[in-house]
């Protein structure tokens, strides 16, 4: 499905994670494929190849006009020739920003739907409405989070990933975090930087792992203070950490999800966290596409 991929890795240097003896590398899921960028295309791959041997010829997903799975899954579907529709939270605004343009030019038939009504897109009524309106399709949740994403982003780490003690993730729906904690090695600890406001996601998660039986030989430990006010909020000192890290490393962030884990993770190193002698893995999620996006909202320009 999808394929190929590859998943590079980099080494990153700086003074500061020499004079405190500790190794920091970036697992460039943002470089993983030319089309499915990302988490999301780990998230979309056995979801697609269960469609498809379910006999489906369309998928149906929901996101908001910015979503970051939204446009992966319309890349997707394009690249697996399936029909794609997209149930897009909000009233729909003439001229489609990037996201959304790109997505309806790979052939994606977007549908709008109030605030109100786009919360019921769980209830069983309401997604047998969806099927009396579209014809039979393949259904992805928002986020695409459900088992076999899991499945799919427990394969983000490999057996050359086993040599380092922290793995660090950013947090939306959880199911890149679940798969990642489903994949641990021994004494791995995976620590999560929620991009969401409140302390809720802690039960998500938990929620998570028991309802797929994930087992780990790993532990995990998740930082809900690094979120600038709640998903897709942002303040100046984010961005001038994203402009920071990517000036000092070359490494473009989003301020949704990997500018936040970053630099929580970032401060993390700087206040002593990490014992000396640390092997850090920073998963890159991706996301990237949403920065044109996130300049046209507000102005500011990013990496």
């Amino acid at each position: 499905m999808i394929l190929p991929y590859t998943t590079p890795t980099e080494s990153l240097s700086h003074p500061t994670l020499t004079n405190l003896g500790l190794g920091l590398e970036v697992k460039r899921l943002d470089l993983v494929h030319p089309e499915v960028s990302g988490n999301k295309f780990f998230k979309l791959k056995y979801n697609l190849e269960h469609a498809k041997n379910e006999g489906k010829s369309k998928i149906l997903t929901f996101g908001g006009a910015f979503s970051n799975h939204i446009y992966a899954t319309a890349e997707a579907a394009k690249t697996e020739n399936l029909e794609a529709i997209g149930i897009i939270r909000g009233e729909k605004t003439e001229p489609l920003n990037t996201t959304l343009s790109h997505a309806e030019r790979l052939g994606m038939q977007l549908h709008f739907i109030d605030r109100t009504t786009y919360r019921k897109k769980t209830e069983p009524g309401f997604i047998a409405g969806l099927k009396e309106k579209f014809g039979d399709f393949y259904l992805i949740p928002e986020g695409g989070t459900n088992g076999l994403a899991i499945q799919g982003t427990s394969e983000i780490l490999g057996s050359e990933d086993q040599q380092f003690s922290f793995i660090c993730s950013s947090i939306g729906t959880g199911g890149t975090f679940a798969g990642l904690y489903a994949s641990l090695s021994e004494k791995q600890i995976l620590l999560g930087f929620s991009s969401l406001k409140g302390e809720f996601i802690l039960n998500e998660i938990s929620d998570l792992i028991d309802e797929y039986q994930l087992a780990s030989q790993g532990s995990y430990e998740i930082f809900t203070n690094y979120h600038f006010g709640g998903y897709a909020k942002h303040k100046q000192e984010l961005i001038d950490f994203i402009w920071w890290f990517y000036e000092s490393f070359g490494i473009a962030l989003d301020p949704i999800y990997t500018g936040k884990m970053a630099f929580g993770l970032w401060e993390l190193i700087c206040t002593g966290y990490f014992p000396k002698g640390s092997k850090i893995l920073m998963i890159h999620t991706g996301g990237l596409q949403g920065n044109v996006g996130f300049t046209d909202r507000t102005g500011i320009m990013l990496p």
